[in-house]
């Protein structure tokens, strides 16, 4: 047997008190991809910063090419060869790619920078990734997610790693991205660098990686040879049980009735000639490649950025929505895809969040509607120490819980729901499904935006998909991919 190029065993880890990591071992080969997966808050961040020297471990010992390392500081982890690139990048966007990419270890001549080798050198490491689109002048803050991704990936090409350590890297990127990043992985890997990929997505998981170690609670469950093993199999190992239909079957007793939203000939600075219609029951998914207008049909129906042409009616009745006030008032929802960012106040509790939106509003705000909270959040199955923990603390599945318990209070008729599922575990997707045909058996019109097509093709009763800004196509629930993939290219199905 070879020697490993990393070899953790029996690491552990507590805080405060709280037993994070228990007994785990990770062994990793030199070139391989090596997958991570678990349910949120099964110890996968706290392995992957132990690992790059965030975090020291309180039990266990670590190998490093057959040698034993200790580390105490990102730095040493660095020098060591482990380079991690964490969901938030470690860039300074005022400067350049290949600042960034030289950043502390700038090569100078006669005491000066030497601006024009750093750029050579840089522009060497992208010619080797195969990446011909990127300047090493380019300002970082002008960069794609993607391209901001791959100068940290060339950052720790140049600090000569043998292991990359990928946190979530396709949860932020677009269809034609998320390409270019397999392109990348293989590349490495055809390098001899191993990458410990970490992610929630089961299809790249299958696409890239040679191996998976799935933890559970902290706890090692297996590590096998992704040949070895089915995704079926593998979301029982993460979950405990057996998740028997992914996507759950419209429930008993739900019935499609009024149309309760109705866009005619929808049009703004993003989107022209929407027609579409949601009825009572029904779940409308909006399919298309990013940048098709998906999520900025949503805004326009929340009043983000308003229809400023054509119509809509709530209810049968004609509205102007001119903003989120307006939306709220007459009954419209909007979770949005960035939960962190616009959807949560993450250092106020779960109670203060879940009741924002009733406080925030005086025409949804009544004694009845606080009093329904506590019974949204315990039908939602909502994980917590209590309503008083601060929502920063929850993992993403119940950050997300609290979010659609936010706008459930306000008992809107209508609710857009956009990417509900990113970034979070398999487990609490499941629940997210269940509850999404759930709204729909109360009478809810829900409008679904995912950009895993799966999702939508699993849960929508009607499909309308989008490109270039205007609706290109309509299918039933069930419909295939290849279908989908074809309106949403702006050609038809065969």
């Amino acid at each position: 047997m070879t020697e490993p190029l990393l070899d953790m065993q029996g690491i552990g880890k507590a805080f405060l008190g709280v037993q994070v990591l228990s007994s785990v071992d990770l062994r990793i080969e030199p070139g391989e991809v090596h997958a991570l997966v678990g349910e949120n808050g099964a110890g996968k961040s706290t392995l992957m910063k132990i690992l790059a020297g965030v975090h020291a471990p309180d039990a266990g010992t670590v190998e490093l090419g057959g040698r034993a390392v200790s580390f105490t500081h990102p730095l040493q982890a660095q020098h060591a060869g482990i380079a991690s690139v964490f969901q938030e990048f470690n860039l300074l966007p005022e400067l350049t790619v290949a600042e960034n990419v030289h950043l502390g270890r700038e090569p100078r001549r006669r005491g000066l920078l030497d601006r024009r080798r750093m750029a050579l050198r840089t522009k060497e490491i992208l010619d080797d990734l195969g990446v011909d689109d990127l300047a090493p002048t380019a300002k970082v803050g002008t960069l794609s997610v993607a391209h901001q991704q791959i100068t940290e990936i060339a950052k720790a090409l140049s600090q000569g790693a043998d292991l990359i350590c990928m946190d979530e890297p396709t949860a932020a990127l677009a269809d034609a991205e998320v390409e270019m990043l397999y392109r990348l992985v293989r590349r490495l890997q055809e390098r001899g660098v191993a990458v410990l990929y970490v992610s929630h997505r089961l299809r790249e998981i299958f696409d890239l990686c040679d191996r998976i170690t799935v933890l559970k609670d902290g706890r090692l469950v297996t590590s096998v040879d992704t040949a070895e093993i089915t995704p079926d199999d593998l979301v029982t190992l993460m979950v405990g049980r057996r998740i028997e239909a992914v996507f759950p079957e419209r429930l008993p007793g739900t019935e499609t009735g009024e149309v309760r939203l109705k866009v005619d000939g929808g049009g703004n600075d993003y989107v022209d000639g929407v027609d579409l219609e949601v009825r009572a029951g029904e779940i409308v998914g909006l399919a298309g490649l990013q940048g098709s207008g998906r999520t900025e049909i949503a805004e326009a129906l929340f009043g983000i950025n308003p229809f400023t042409r054509g119509s809509l009616e709530v209810d049968g009745k004609p509205i102007r929505i001119t903003g989120p006030r307006k939306a709220i008032a007459a009954g419209i929802a909007l979770v949005t895809e960035d939960r962190k960012a616009e959807g949560l106040a993450l250092g106020q509790s779960v109670r203060a969040n879940a009741r924002m939106v009733l406080d925030g509003n005086r025409r949804t705000h009544s004694r009845k509607r606080l009093g329904r909270i506590s019974g949204l959040l315990s039908s939602l199955d909502l994980v917590a120490r209590g309503e008083d923990q601060e929502v920063r603390f929850l993992s993403g599945g119940n950050q997300q819980k609290v979010v659609v318990a936010k706008w459930l209070a306000a008992e809107p008729g209508v609710i857009v729901l956009d990417e509900p599922t990113r970034g979070i575990d398999v487990g609490a997707k499941h629940k997210l499904y269940s509850v999404i045909r759930e709204l729909a058996a109360e009478g809810l019109a829900v409008v679904l935006i995912a950009s895993e097509l799966i999702e939508v093709i699993g849960l929508a009763d009607r499909i309308v998909v989008l490109h270039d800004g205007q609706i290109s196509g309509e299918l039933p629930g069930g419909a295939t991919e290849q279908q989908v993939m074809a309106y949403a290219t702006g050609r038809r199905p065969a």
